[in-house]
């Protein structure tokens, strides 16, 4: 499995890395699940996070990303788990688990990762105030999957997208939305769950929804659709570049 990823980070980098988190704004917490005698990334996953940390500027003696550990293997550790609704390992997740990974976010994937701890170390979501006004007022919940792969390099930017939407939800004390990206090759079962042959994929409360990166005007509204479980309006839609599997 680890063959998939590439998490040696070189020296050019780690050096990008510090530059770019060179302006953070206010700290950032991510948590790092891990554990369990299967979890053949799990150690990848480590590493890679434990770099980006490492990466963060310091700042009145404490780093500006905190990392927090949770392993499976420590009983004082399961709350956590099952507070934040985790079940596969490795997940890295943020704001309490309204955005996370499900698997390592290796590989294209670093820079969305990266574009979305900034975004929330800024306060900042980007999107359009007709898109903030939709997730403030959001009445059901939505589960957004953000199917990807290390070496698709469209990826990142509909995990990014659907990332902003979690935290502009979260930020206006609406917390209806969670972005979950997903990586394929650990998680084969649920790329396969929605006949995933080309990536991104995107499904929405259990319903494929995208193929592609999605337009932010057009997914807001299949969001809505979806809060409102308006199910017949979440026909799969192809937008954007895509990868093969």
């Amino acid at each position: 499995m680890s063959r998939y990823f590439d998490v040696e980070l070189d020296e050019e980098l780690v050096k990008e890395l510090k530059e770019t988190l060179a302006y953070m704004v206010s700290p950032v917490t991510i948590d790092l699940f891990i554990g369990g005698p299967d979890c053949e990334t799990c150690e990848d996953a480590h590493k890679l996070m434990k770099a980006i940390a490492d990466a963060s500027p310091t700042r009145d003696g404490k780093k500006m990303l905190q990392l927090r550990i949770f392993d499976k293997a420590r009983p004082e550790d399961q709350e956590e788990f099952k507070r934040q609704n985790v079940e596969r390992v490795p997940t890295v997740s943020m704001l309490g688990g309204a955005i996370r990974y499900t698997g390592t976010p290796a590989g294209e994937e670093i820079r969305g990762l990266i574009e979305t701890i900034m975004r929330i170390s800024e306060g900042e979501s980007g999107l359009d105030p007709e898109t903030k006004k939709s997730l403030a007022s959001l009445k059901g919940s939505v589960h957004i999957e953000t199917v990807v792969t290390p070496s698709c390099p469209y990826c990142p930017y509909a995990a990014l997208l659907a990332n902003m939407f979690a935290y502009e939800a979260w930020k206006q004390n609406n917390p209806k939305v969670i972005s979950d990206t997903v990586e394929a090759y650990e998680n084969m079962d649920i790329a396969e769950k929605y006949g995933v042959m080309s990536v991104p994929a995107i499904a929405l409360n259990g319903i494929m929804s995208f193929i592609g990166v999605p337009y932010e005007e057009d997914f807001i509204n299949y969001v809505v659709a979806a809060a409102e479980n308006r199910l017949d309006q979440l026909v799969p839609k192809t937008e954007g570049e895509t990868s093969g599997m």
